[in-house]
C-alpha cells in the first residue's frame, strides 16, 4: 500500500507549482498581518509556515500511496466528516454569528474543509464503481446526495460560499464520469426552480450581502465596506504595485479579513496588475497540470479523483479572485495556498498528494 518508489514518479511541476503558491502565501500572509501582528502579537506567518510544514508532509505520504486503495476508506472518511459538522451545532467555536469550528486537541479545526477532501473521494469512489449505471436517474441522484448531506450541514452553520463549492464539484464529476447530460440538465433546472425557496431560507445578513453585490454603496459602511475597499486596493496597485509591505489599504487596515478571504487585494496592490496575472498564472499552471493527470490516468476513480481536485480547486480561485474584485457575492471562500488557515492549508496539500498518486500510479504495470 506504501511505497517510496511511487515518489520517483511525481509530477515535479505540480510540486513546484503548488511550493511556488505556498511560499508567495506565507509572505503575503506575513504582509496582511503585519498590523495585527503589532496588536496581538500573533505570528501569522510563521504559524502558516508549519502549516504548510505538515501539509507537504501529508503531500508526499498520500502521494506515496495507490490511490486506489486511498479512495477504498472514503465512504466511512466522508461519514467521520459528517459526524464532525453535525457536532459543531451542539459543540462549535462561534465566531462573527457563525459556527464552523471544532476545538481538537487544542486547535481550531474547520471540518468544512476536511469534508470537501473526503467529497470528491467519496464521488470518486462511487461514480466509478456504479459506472455501468451511469444511464440510469439513480446514479446521478445518488451521487447528488451523497453531497448534499454535508452541504446541508455546513449551510447550517451558517457558511453559504463553502456549501455551494459542493454543487460543481458534485456536478463536475457527474458530468466527467458520464452520466447523461439531460439528467444533469433537470438537476440544474430543479436548482434554478429552488433559488426564490432558497431566498427565503437565508438569513438577513446572506441577503443583504446578495444584496450588497449588485449595488455595493447600498451599504458603503456596513455589508458593502470591505468589497469597495478590495477594489480600491486592486485599483490602486496600478501596473507594478506599490511594494511588498507598502499597501496603503492593507498597511492602514482599511481593508478587512485580508490575511484570509481577501488576500489577493493585497497581492493585487502590493504586486500590481503584472504580479497579480503572475499569480494567476499559477493557478491556471497548476490547473492544466491536474487536467492532464486526469487526462493520462487509465482508471477511472483516479480520472475522477484528479478530475475532482481540479474542479475544487478551480472554484476557489474564480469565486475568490470574483469576490474579491466585486465581480461576484462576498462568500467567505480562501484563495488555495495563499489564504491564512490551518485546516484548509492542509486540506489542500492534502488534494493535491491525492492527485499526485494519481500521476505516480496512472499505469498499472509500474505496481
Amino acid at each position: 500500500m506504501f511505497s517510496f518508489k511511487a515518489l520517483k514518479h511525481l509530477d515535479w511541476t505540480l510540486l513546484a507549482v503548488v511550493l511556488a503558491l505556498a511560499v508567495i502565501g506565507v509572505f503575503f500572509i506575513h504582509s496582511a498581518s503585519y498590523q495585527l501582528r503589532l496588536a496581538t502579537g500573533v505570528r501569522f506567518s510563521h504559524r502558516q509556515a508549519v502549516w504548510l510544514g505538515l501539509g507537504l508532509i501529508l503531500y508526499f505520504l498520500l502521494a506515496a500511496v495507490d490511490y486506489r486503495k486511498l479512495i477504498y476508506f472514503a465512504y466511512p472518511l466522508l461519514g467521520l466528516a459528517v459526524i464532525m459538522l453535525a457536532l459543531i451545532i451542539v459543540a462549535g467555536e462561534a465566531r462573527l454569528g457563525a459556527r464552523r469550528w471544532l476545538q481538537v486537541w487544542g486547535l481550531n479545526v474547520q471540518p468544512s474543509e476536511i469534508a470537501k477532501l473526503f467529497l470528491v473521494m467519496a464521488l470518486a469512489r462511487y461514480l466509478s464503481e456504479r459506472f455501468p449505471e451511469r444511464w440510469r436517474w439513480s446514479y446521478s441522484l445518488v451521487a447528488c446526495l451523497i453531497a448534499l448531506v454535508p452541504a446541508a450541514l455546513i449551510l447550517r452553520q451558517p457558511d453559504l460560499g463553502t456549501a455551494l463549492v459542493f454543487v460543481p464539484i458534485a456536478l463536475g464529476m457527474i458530468f466527467l464520469a458520464g452520466a447523461r447530460l439531460k439528467h444533469l440538465i433537470v438537476l440544474l433546472l430543479i436548482l434554478l426552480i429552488l433559488l426564490p425557496v432558497f431566498w427565503f431560507t437565508l438569513r438577513d445578513y446572506q441577503r443583504t450581502r446578495l444584496l450588497v453585490f449588485a449595488n455595493p454603496d447600498l451599504d458603503p459602511l456596513g455589508a458593502g465596506y470591505t468589497v469597495i475597499q478590495s477594489k480600491i486596493a486592486i485599483g490602486s496597485g496600478g501596473l507594478h504595485g506599490k511594494g511588498w509591505l507598502g499597501g496603503t489599504q492593507n498597511m492602514l487596515s482599511f481593508l478587512p479579513e485580508r490575511q484570509t478571504d481577501f488576500i489577493f487585494s493585497v497581492v493585487a496592490e502590493e504586486w500590481g496588475f503584472l504580479g497579480s496575472a503572475a499569480l494567476l498564472g499559477l493557478f491556471s499552471v497548476l490547473i492544466c497540470r491536474l487536467f492532464v493527470i486526469a487526462h493520462r490516468c487509465r482508471d477511472l476513480g483516479g480520472r475522477l479523483l484528479a478530475a475532482g481536485g481540479m474542479i475544487l480547486i478551480s472554484t476557489h480561485v474564480i469565486v475568490n479572485v470574483g469576490m474579491a474584485m466585486g465581480l461576484l457575492p462576498a462568500t467567505g471562500l480562501p484563495l488555495p495556498f495563499i489564504s491564512y488557515g490551518g485546516t484548509v492549508t492542509v486540506a489542500m496539500f492534502s488534494v493535491m498528494g491525492l492527485c499526485q498518486s494519481v500521476y505516480a500510479h496512472r499505469y498499472w504495470h509500474l505496481y
